[in-house]
């Protein structure tokens, strides 16, 4: 991958006690996927205040996930992620184990 265009999407984030949710979608420039036993969305944030962009055009920036089917050299492969409630409140619902 080569361009920002070309990373994942992440296609629906279903954590609405997040500062970057808005109506089901993430407003984060980028998300970071990392976490030592799940697949925590690290971009989480709980706060009161809303942020990110005005227009929705959110990928994943980094995978620290090396176990992930999807990721190679740091990087998620997968089409498009979902971020939502997992083991914990913020969990990529793309990860799959290699």
């Amino acid at each position: 991958m080569s361009t920002l265009a070309e990373l994942p999407a992440v296609a629906e984030c279903s954590v609405a006690g997040c500062s970057y949710n808005d109506h089901s979608s993430c407003h984060a420039a980028a998300v970071t996927i990392g976490g030592t036993g799940d697949a925590q969305c690290a971009t989480f944030i709980p706060l009161s205040v809303k942020g990110g962009l005005d227009r929705v055009v959110s990928h994943v920036g980094a995978c620290q996930r090396q176990d992930c089917s999807h990721n190679a050299h740091l990087e998620c492969g997968a089409p498009s992620v979902r971020i939502g409630a997992g083991h914990d409140i913020a969990d990529c619902l793309t990860y799959t184990a290699r």
